[in-house]
């Protein structure tokens, strides 16, 4: 029997295979940004986004577990990160393990709690959570508050990279999120991604056929939580700085708001779904607050007029899987 994805295309070696060709055909496209003439700052933020939003879309689209605090991993990530970076001094590659090895133990910790509820339960927990670790970030001495770290430096990756010169800093982030995302792909056509998308469409089925249930859900959370602190590392040498804004809730909100928009369950949906958000903040900045009107308005209409989102939806209409 094959699996079906929230846009009802089955899992098989076609579908497989058309999702291959499309990952080789936004491998290609984003490999020659810097040849385009496209500001790199913008499709590296997007990138790191793009990231994120797919490591929430595995806990949410094939989990079926909506966490309003995935901002935490980002943000401590990025907090550790650039401590380890500007303070202790580590190297590139040591400083990105620091951060993604404390969302990994920020996702253990997190995720005993948080896990043993369902439903809107489980949903608010993680908000309380995220605003908990929000407020001690503000007092906490090492994220020097309200005016986080600054000028952290980029330093050269493995000893070779610079990555103060910005193609070569492109080309890395673009090779950390191909990484991620081809290890979320995996994860999900595994049996492990199997037992997930079950747990999702009937939770007390799967515990009759003997899955513990909560063990899966819970590696699902420490892995997207992970996922989503190694892009909050990445980011990190984008921007040089690691601030409040990427642990408040409405980072969370804008995650939400990434995966859902061009669908929920797809593999490239969240991907397109930042690059439209992050394009919106970039492209619409002259706006000021308006942009949070304006994406409240194309959500509800994406939401209206898109039930499966408009990856989802393009997916459905030419019977193919993304």
């Amino acid at each position: 029997m094959t699996a079906i994805t929230d846009n009802s295309i089955p899992v098989t070696p076609r579908a497989m295979r058309d999702e291959m060709i499309v990952f080789a055909i936004m491998a290609v496209l984003l490999a020659i940004v810097p040849l385009t003439g496209i500001y790199p700052f913008f499709v590296m933020q997007a990138l790191c986004f793009a990231l994120v939003a797919c490591a929430f879309n595995l806990l949410i689209g094939y989990g079926g577990l909506l966490s309003f605090g995935h901002a935490m991993f980002l943000g401590t990530a990025g907090y550790v990160s650039a401590h380890a970076l500007k303070v202790w001094g580590l190297s590139p590659e040591l400083g990105i393990l620091a951060g993604i090895a404390a969302a990994a133990a920020l996702g253990v910790v997190t995720g005993f709690v948080s896990i043993r509820r369902q439903g809107i339960y489980f949903s608010m927990i993680t908000l309380a959570l995220s605003q908990l670790l929000y407020f001690i970030y503000l007092q906490t001495p090492f994220t020097h508050g309200e005016d986080g770290i600054q000028g952290i430096p980029q330093g050269h990756l493995f000893g070779i990279f610079d990555l103060s010169k910005s193609t070569t800093l492109y080309y890395v982030v673009l090779a950390g999120f191909l990484a991620g995302f081809l290890l979320i792909y995996r994860t999900i056509n595994s049996p492990f991604g199997e037992v997930l998308k079950a747990i999702r469409e009937n939770e007390p089925r799967a515990i009759s056929l003997g899955y513990k249930t909560d063990q899966y859900k819970l590696l699902a959370y420490i892995l997207s939580g992970t996922l989503a602190g190694f892009a909050g590392s990445l980011k990190v040498f984008v921007a040089q700085n690691a601030s409040l804004t990427d642990v408040h809730w409405s980072m969370s909100g804008e995650i939400v708001l990434m995966t859902l928009v061009c669908g929920l369950g797809t593999v490239f949906g969240p991907v397109v779904g930042a690059f439209v958000i992050i394009a919106m903040q970039q492209y619409l900045a002259g706006f000021g607050q308006w942009v949070t009107v304006i994406q409240g308005v194309i959500f509800v209409a994406c939401v209206l007029t898109f039930r499966r989102g408009l990856i989802g939806e393009i997916a459905h209409y030419f019977r193919i899987s993304l």
